[in-house]
């Protein structure tokens, strides 16, 4: 399915963000090569495929069929043990299944760390939802398998991260420009949708900051030194959610130890730690940060998760 079809004008235009999300998954289209991403589009189909054989291996080769939830779970069960060999973590000190949702926020010094948290979360958290926001290049190399990865327990949600909509260099004031950027906007509303929906079910979302691999907590000493504003990733979803007055969610920071000498992929046989940081209640947070009242930015709240995270890791990680 490489010859991938283009959105037209018009379905930019009409088409909501959820529309042209079910076409990616179910029609072959591909609206990285609509906008003229198509070089980063073909970087990933690599990747893209190695997963894909991966998901119908643990699929495949386990049972009984005949009973779907029996099925999933089996063949999620098969993915630790062998995910355990290939990708080994220590995930220590983790919470373990609980009806409240949790939001959890990491460094994303490499891919590798993306297989980890996956076996930890299945192996740990039981059979709580969970969801993964996945950069669009990411996500149109896996999406034509959206539903056998939900299978696996993993529901995954397009965005485009601020990278990614750079390296796309769309020109601003173009009717292209106006229709990408709506799609965008469209895309970040479902996902705050499916957050919504899969923390009120105590589910877990996981969360890159950064919202691009890096290998600092902080990206600058001078995001760190607060010359430099963090981007906003964790408080505009704290402060999205708690708008509900009966959202019961916790946020927890998580770091990322990386093994020596890792690179930016998988990092294969080499082990890396998650290492759980100081909680960030959902009392904590509405009496920190909201108070008496629903405030359009929750100041600070970014730089002290990031924070949280640092204080899990070696300072060489921190900036």
């Amino acid at each position: 399915m490489s010859n991938k079809k283009v959105f037209t004008d018009k379905e930019l235009a009409e088409l909501s963000a959820a529309e042209i999300n079910n076409k990616i998954i179910y029609e072959n289209y591909s609206l990285l090569k609509t906008l003229g991403g198509e070089k980063l589009r073909k970087e990933m189909v690599p990747v893209g495929a190695a997963c894909k054989t991966a998901v119908n291996y643990f699929l495949n080769t386990t049972g009984p069929k005949n009973n779907p939830e029996k099925h999933a779970r089996a063949a999620r069960r098969k993915l630790v043990k062998t995910l355990s060999k290939l990708t080994p973590g220590d995930y220590k000190g983790f919470p373990e299944d609980s009806e409240r949702g949790l939001v959890i926020g990491f460094n994303h010094p490499s891919l590798g760390e993306i297989a980890r948290i996956l076996m930890m979360k299945i192996d740990v958290m039981g059979e709580k939802p969970m969801l993964f926001p996945v950069n669009l290049p990411w996500y149109e190399a896996l999406a034509t398998d959206f539903d056998k990865i939900k299978q696996l327990g993993i529901i995954i949600t397009p965005t485009i991260t601020p990278a990614t909509w750079k390296k796309l260099d769309l020109k601003e004031g173009t009717k292209l420009y106006e229709n990408a950027n709506a799609i965008k906007r469209g895309f970040r509303d479902m996902y705050i949708m499916r957050s919504d929906e899969a923390v009120k079910n105590g589910g877990v979302i996981f969360v890159a900051p950064s919202a691009t691999r890096q290998e600092k907590v902080f990206k600058t000493p001078e995001v760190y030194n607060g010359d430099e504003e963090i981007i906003p990733t964790m408080s505009v979803l704290a402060l999205r959610l708690y708008r509900d007055p009966m959202m019961n969610c916790d946020f927890l920071p998580m770091g990322v130890l990386p093994p020596k000498d890792y690179k930016r992929g998988l990092n294969f046989r080499k082990k890396y730690r998650l290492i759980p940081g100081e909680v960030m209640t959902a009392e904590y947070i509405r009496e920190k940060y909201f108070g008496d009242k629903t405030p359009e930015r929750l100041e600070g709240f970014d730089r002290e998760f990031h924070q949280r995270i640092a204080d899990t890791l070696p300072k060489e990680f921190w900036y």
